[in-house]
């Protein structure tokens, strides 16, 4: 998929993600509306790339294919939304 990117965390820290998991904004977590939960992602964006582990439901923004914890993003250089992002199955 290649599309918008947005961070997620003020507001969620500590309450349960899709998966049970507390939501941690320091790890490499991400929400996926359909991929299975505990699914790794190759997500790349700004010359970076990173894994994450979708343990969450979302974007719940039009047009965004991803959120990223706050670590995924500072990891892919991006604050906010990140334009152009491909995100990929990882083996």
């Amino acid at each position: 998929e290649t599309g918008l990117a947005s961070w997620y965390g003020p507001g969620f820290v500590g309450n349960p993600t899709a998966s049970g998991a507390p939501y941690d904004p320091e790890r490499l977590t991400c929400a996926h509306k359909t991929l299975p939960l505990g699914t790794v992602v190759h997500v790349s964006a700004n010359g970076f790339e990173v894994n994450c582990l979708v343990n969450d439901r979302g974007p719940y923004v039009d047009g965004r294919i991803i959120d990223m914890s706050r670590a995924g993003s500072r990891a892919l250089g991006y604050s906010g939304v990140a334009a152009a992002v491909n995100a990929l199955l990882a083996g």
